[in-house]
């Protein structure tokens, strides 16, 4: 048997200005944005590089899905952003006024920091010891 996880979806409170922001501020990859309906779109993001899951910007449609914007793991890091270079991925969040929640720490593993995106969702940005 062969899974593998293709997509996670991100609840956002608009398309464009989320695009925007993955593709412009974290250097994402737009994959697709097909429109599906007036009030739905298929869009997908990916870190540069990567051949793994995508990420699926999904505009909130009730009101229950608006409430869990910007945090949809109630408050815990819910993305995991694996990079080769800390310095260079961190000084582009510096550079593009990201909001950092937890400065640069030396763990067992690697070198990490924590990160909000454009709604408040926290990410880990961590280069593993591996690429050392």
């Amino acid at each position: 048997m062969k899974q593998h996880i293709a997509h996670i979806a991100l609840v956002v409170k608009d398309y464009d200005e989320a695009i925007k922001f993955y593709t412009e501020k974290l250097h994402f990859q737009l994959i697709e944005d097909t429109v599906l309906s007036e009030t739905k779109r298929w869009v997908l993001v990916v870190p540069q590089g990567s051949s793994g899951c995508c990420l699926l910007l999904a505009k909130a449609a009730t009101e229950m899905q608006q409430s869990r914007i910007g945090n949809q793991t109630g408050g815990r890091v819910f993305l995991f952003l694996h990079t080769d270079n800390f310095e260079r991925d961190y000084q582009n969040l510096l550079d593009n006024h990201i909001k950092i929640v937890r400065t640069p720490a030396k763990e067992v593993y690697g070198t990490v920091a924590v990160f909000e995106d454009l709604y408040g969702n926290l990410w880990d940005l961590v280069e593993h010891n591996i690429y050392k």
